[in-house]
Parts: structure tokens; sequence; C-alpha cells
């Protein structure tokens, strides 16, 4: 999901933090990492529960339910 952190070293991460301490402030920062945080917690669980929606539609039918097209009677016949 986040391949490109792979990438990103310790003098980045510090040089986002410093940027963010210097546009954000002191004061904001535990705010905006908590709204942050709580945004990612509420992406994870809409993803999770659109995922769930899926396995649920894709379950196959009961075998009575549908009818089997191959041996069904051709219109020629």
């Amino acid at each position: 999901m986040f391949g490109f952190l792979s990438t990103i070293g310790i003098p980045e991460l510090l040089l986002i933090l410093v940027v963010a301490l210097l546009i954000f402030g002191p004061g904001k920062l535990p705010d905006v990492g908590k709204a942050l945080g709580k945004s990612i917690n509420e992406f994870k669980s809409a993803t999770s529960a659109s995922k769930a929606e899926e396995k649920v539609s894709e379950k196959p039918t009961a075998s009575g339910d549908s009818p089997d097209l191959g041996n069904a009677p051709s219109k020629d016949n």
C-alpha cells in the first residue's frame, strides 16, 4: 500500500516533520496528527466494509437456484 515509504529515509522524514512544524506550529501539530489518524482509521474501515460487501455479493448461489444453461433444449428441436 505504501511502497513509496521504503525509499524515504531518516533525513527526509525529519525534513517533513520540520516543514509540518513550521506550517502548523507546535500547538496545532498534535491536533493535526489526531485528525489525520482518525481520517486514516475511517478510510480503512470504509474500505474493509466495501470488501466485505464484495465478498458477500460474490458468494455462489445454491445449486438449485440458478438454471443449468448447458442442458437447456435448443430452439432448433
